[in-house]
């Protein structure tokens, strides 16, 4: 299938393409960078917001593209529901997502706790919590905090770490994890 025969078709038509013929293959944490890098020929991402009470789950990459639709509804999806901004999220962190939950092997979405915040939201998250960092990369977003309720903090965190594609928080007290696409490194337990 062209990149050209891909646009003209709708997200919806696309899935039931696909659908049939999708087999989720969970790849080992030792070839994590190779899936991350591009290892794989559809990317799907499946979340719900237990604020919003929206859903998602759809393919937004095929063999080596973005789904313009599709990441208009991550985007839209993944925005400040206090203040409903919208800012187009770095891919790199959706890929990181997408990429980790395949190495879990999970049936279950996210639970997505935050993914875009405007300078207002995360103002008056830090004026609440030390734990949110002035400058933070859900700003830019470029991060997102996540929950899976058939894995553990340490499981989903490792999954994510093993992709080397970025930054890995580790919230066990309020049973999180934080992913982002800035500089590699690790935080938490």
């Amino acid at each position: 299938m062209t990149a050209s025969n891909i646009s003209g078709m709708t997200r919806r038509g696309l899935l039931g393409a696909f659908a049939a013929t999708v087999v989720t293959a969970a790849p080992t944490y030792s070839n994590a960078a190779g899936f991350l890098r591009g290892g794989g020929d559809i990317r799907r991402i499946k979340m719900y917001s237990g604020r919003t009470g929206e859903r998602i789950d759809m393919i937004y990459w095929i063999e080596g593209k973005y789904i313009r639709d599709a990441v208009k509804e991550v985007n839209y999806f993944m925005r400040d529901w206090r203040t409903n901004d919208v800012k187009k999220m770095d891919l790199r962190t959706v890929d990181i997502m997408a990429a980790a939950h395949n190495l879990m092997d999970a049936d279950e979405p996210y639970m997505l706790l935050s993914g875009y915040r405007s300078p207002k939201t995360n103002a008056m998250l830090r004026s609440r919590s030390r734990g949110v960092a002035k400058n933070s990369l859900h700003m830019r977003g470029q991060a997102a905090d996540l929950r899976l309720n058939s894995r553990s903090v340490r499981q989903i965190a490792k999954a994510a770490a093993v992709c080397r594609g970025g930054g890995v928080g580790s919230y066990s007290g309020s049973n999180f994890v934080h992913m982002d696409c800035g500089t590699v490194r690790t935080w938490g337990r």
